[in-house]
């Protein structure tokens, strides 16, 4: 077996394990954000304190490692497809100062995303946070394009990426942290902090908002006729119609009920 059938092999791989992972992982990110949410406003405490604890962590195992499989895989497809596969660049563009900036930009973003929500409370309003957003996509893309000398499939995977680091980072270390301790505080009996409440299902929610043009970014290949000839702007403009479409389907799940 020669070095193109093992690196064929190893694709093939590692693409099976990353959907896998994604279905379980954005499986139960829906659920908890479009069922279990409008569900729990349902229950009273002491249900809450019996049904919770057996449920959430299950869910929750599933939903981290879902999460970590995800983004590993992720990476490591990254790598062979893009970075040994010479899929990054278009036309002369080849690897650069800037082609290793942009790349660092796309792992390293979510410190900056972090950062920013700590220390704005503008940004716990959605439609700021929207638009902030939305700017932040253009200008990373953008520089994926002109700095970086990504092609589009470079630009389109690279969103991806950037998005999917922050969405794991949230589980990791910011909703699975949070989630611990409100359980064991319903478990006690105990009304959970705010803050923590808050926090879980604030970034639960925004995992939630980037998972849909997540899904586009995984799909570029099959995307780059007519998109490519739009460059970054046509990646902004799919980024808005996910999160707007993602407004949609949370208005949705609050008006389903049970019998």
């Amino acid at each position: 077996m020669d070095a193109v059938d093992i690196t064929q092999l190893l694709q093939g791989l590692f693409r099976w394990m990353h959907v896998l992972a994604g279905i379980i992982w954005v499986g139960l990110l829906y659920f908890f954000n479009w069922v279990n949410a409008p569900f729990q406003a349902t229950l009273e405490g002491d249900t809450k304190r019996k049904v919770n604890p057996e449920l959430l962590p299950r869910a929750l195992f599933w939903f981290r490692w879902g999460a970590a499989w995800t983004w590993a895989t992720g990476v490591l497809l990254l790598m062979l497809v893009y970075y040994h596969g010479g899929n990054l660049f278009d036309g002369d563009s080849n690897w650069s100062g800037g082609a290793f900036l942009m790349i660092a930009v796309s792992f390293l973003f979510v410190f900056a995303y972090d950062a920013a929500l700590k220390s704005s409370a503008a940004l716990a309003d959605l439609k700021t946070l929207f638009v902030v957003g939305l700017v932040a996509v253009a200008v990373v893309g953008a520089l994926d394009q002109y700095v970086g000398g990504f092609g589009y499939r470079g630009m389109n995977i690279h969103l991806g990426t950037m998005f999917g680091t922050m969405m794991a980072f949230n589980v990791w270390f910011r909703i699975w942290p949070a989630q611990q301790q409100i359980i064991a505080a319903v478990k006690e009996g105990r009304p959970p902090e705010a803050a923590l409440v808050t926090l879980a299902g604030t970034r639960s929610k925004h995992n939630t908002y980037m998972s849909i043009p997540l899904v586009w970014t995984m799909i570029g290949q099959h995307t780059v006729v007519p998109w490519a000839s739009f460059g970054w702007m046509g990646l902004v403009v799919m980024v808005a119609i996910g999160w707007w479409f993602g407004t949609m389907l949370f208005r949705q799940s609050a008006k389903i009920k049970g019998f």
